[in-house]
């Protein structure tokens, strides 16, 4: 069996020295020219260009090597990437960029290799991949099905095994339905964390630069050298302090599922196993599944096909004017509804998604992020030609909500439907929360077992989960209520980098006390005599995280000194002499006193 690409292999052959990147480039060669007229590619570099770019990698010193060397990609054709041409699947749309985008020159620097662009969706507006005057991209487990848009290209070239890994666009989930469809990690970071300079705009303000790849590992480090603020991005955003990609799954948590009556699977049992199987490796994790209100996701999806589809108007505005006949007819009919919206229609869209957005932010604070189906079914090409707009519109029943709340997202596959095609699941999370859904994926895609995309390649050896942040010192933090893994204030806790080190228990020198308010807040009071030890975590937390954690601290809590059993210090909550509220001590800390409630 040929090498597989996914970074694990490929980094270790190169170090082995069992191959080189001129012999992987060629044998990508060799691999698309088999492949023959699929459909994928718009253009490809000339072969002469990559073998010099792979001598000349080769020749680095190793200790000059970036974290990518050697790692074929490709990019879907609605980003710049110099000096091919950028067509969004439009030719007479097409324009020579002077220079690659950030993301792409990112990747390049770091030593990966660029294969060549992709087939999409014409401007990426679409989420079944047959919307291009390039053809379809044969879906690579069943040439009838499609291969999910609008980064179909950049989904199949990863599948088959033609590069490492792809960068695609997700507006409305166009970088997960193709990964479900072809086997696939697809992550959607938080919009703004890379950034979207010299991409072709479809919704500008939602736009977000996806990556396709094998692993939730590989797509990780791709999202590490990707990711970076660009103050020429009016979208772009820094990453808050303390923010970290190297995160470790807490020991406890709680997820959120859409309750039955919100989950659809088309009439196919095996999709619907494949999501129960996603529940229970999750719940075999240490997780506890939750059963969550999906109506208001599913009522902010459809605010996308309202007003925001003028947004897609206003970046085509140009060309539909001068040369309507040059769309794909989808995108034509699409392109030209959304004139019709008014300013009134959005601001009143506007008001409603803001409603949206605060009836679902209290989910946050106790979920550690929400498991959905990644699509709720697969269409034939034929299904697709007979109703193009309603089965693109259902294909993004789980995904069109997520820019518009401000989420990151990363959809894993989850296994095979009755006719042996992919399904996949999606683990949504809170913006920045990019890392610990990473985490959590990466354990998940493990337990499912699935092989690489349709390589017929195994998972590779599991890599040690990432030693926290590398770039900001960390502190030890002593928690004992509901910062714990698991509670309600946790996933706070993640967002600021936090990460689970052990349990702990205090000296027995403090009493407990439930304060009261709305929602029960524990108090650790330290005494003289009379006290007991009280159960705990330590969590580590990077240093330039600590004064935002600081500032969410309301009195009678602050951080201080905690004694712990053995009399070591530690920094951790404490709570001021003299507050009120029920002595809890007896139970031994706060878990035992829910449980006893419950």
């Amino acid at each position: 069996m040929a090498l597989s690409l996914d970074l694990a292999r490929l980094a270790a052959a190169y170090a082995a020295g069992r191959t080189t990147p001129l012999a992987v480039v060629d044998d990508i060669l060799r691999r698309i020219a088999a492949a023959g007229d699929d459909h994928v590619w718009i253009s490809l570099r000339p072969a002469e260009d990559l073998r010099a770019e792979a001598k000349a990698l080769a020749a680095q010193a190793p200790l000059a090597r970036g974290p990518l060397y050697g790692i074929p990609f490709a990019v879907k054709d609605n980003i710049d990437a110099a000096p091919l041409p950028t067509t969004a699947a439009c030719p007479a749309f097409a324009y020579q960029p002077a220079q690659s985008a950030p993301v792409v020159a990112r990747l390049v620097a770091a030593g990966a290799i660029l294969i060549g662009k992709t087939n999409l969706d014409q401007f990426a507006t679409g989420l079944v991949g047959v919307r291009s005057p390039y053809g379809t991209p044969r879906n690579p487990f069943d040439p009838a099905m499609a291969p999910g848009g609008s980064s179909s290209g950049s989904a199949v070239a990863v599948a088959a095994g033609l590069v490492s890994f792809a960068l695609g666009t997700d507006t409305a989930g166009s970088g997960r339905v193709p990964a479900a469809f072809n086997n696939l990690v697809g992550l959607k970071p938080t919009r703004g964390l890379i950034s979207t300079r010299g991409v072709v705009p479809a919704c500008r303000s939602l736009d977000c630069v996806s990556i396709f790849a094998l692993t939730v590992a590989d797509a990780r480090a791709v999202l590490a050298v990707a990711a970076g603020f660009d103050a020429a991005d009016p979208y772009s955003r820094a990453a808050p302090p303390g923010f970290s990609l190297a995160q470790r799954p807490p020991a406890r948590f709680r997820f959120g599922v859409p309750a039955p009556a919100a989950l659809v699977f088309h009439g196919d049992p095996a999709s619907r196993t494949v999501f129960e199987q996603a529940i229970a490796h999750a719940v075999a994790a240490g997780g506890e599944a939750e059963e969550i209100d999906f109506a208001p996701f599913a009522e902010a999806a459809a605010l996308l096909y309202g007003p925001w589809v003028a947004e897609r108007s206003t970046a085509l505005r140009t060309i539909f004017a001068e040369n309507p006949e040059g769309l794909h007819p989808v995108t034509r009919e699409i392109v030209g509804a959304g004139f019709a919206a008014s300013a009134v229609d959005l601001f009143a869209a506007q008001h409603r998604l803001a409603a949206l957005r605060q009836a679902t932010a209290p989910l946050w604070q106790r979920l550690a992020f929400l498991l959905v189906p990644s699509v709720s079914g697969a269409f034939s090409l034929a299904e697709i030609a007979a109703e193009p707009i309603a089965t693109n519109s259902e294909l993004g029943r789980y995904t069109n909500f997520t820019n518009l709340l401000d989420l990151a997202a990363i959809a894993i596959p989850g296994g095979f439907s009755s006719n042996g095609f992919p399904a996949g699941v999606t683990l949504i999370g809170p913006a920045f929360h990019d890392g610990v859904l990473a985490a959590f994926a990466e354990r998940m895609q493990r337990d499912a077992a699935t092989p690489l995309g349709a390589t017929g390649h195994p998972q590779p050896a599991a890599v040690p989960a990432p030693e926290g942040n590398n770039v900001h010192p960390e502190i030890e933090i002593a928690v004992f209520g509901a910062h714990l893994a698991g509670e309600a204030l946790n996933p706070a806790l993640l967002a600021l980098g936090g990460r689970f080190c052990r349990p702990c228990r205090t000296a027995p020198r403090y009493r407990m006390l439930a304060l009261p308010g709305a929602v029960p807040r524990p108090g650790l009071v330290p005494v003289g005599e009379g006290g007991a030890a009280i159960a705990g975590e330590i969590w580590a937390l990077p240093s330039a995280a600590l004064a935002a954690l600081l500032a969410g601290i309301a009195p009678p809590l602050g951080l201080g000194t905690v004694l712990l059993e053995g009399g070591a210090p530690t920094f951790g909550f404490i709570c001021e002499a003299g507050a009120a509220g029920e002595d809890i001590t007896r139970f031994g800390g706060w878990r035992a006193w829910r449980e006893a409630r419950r």
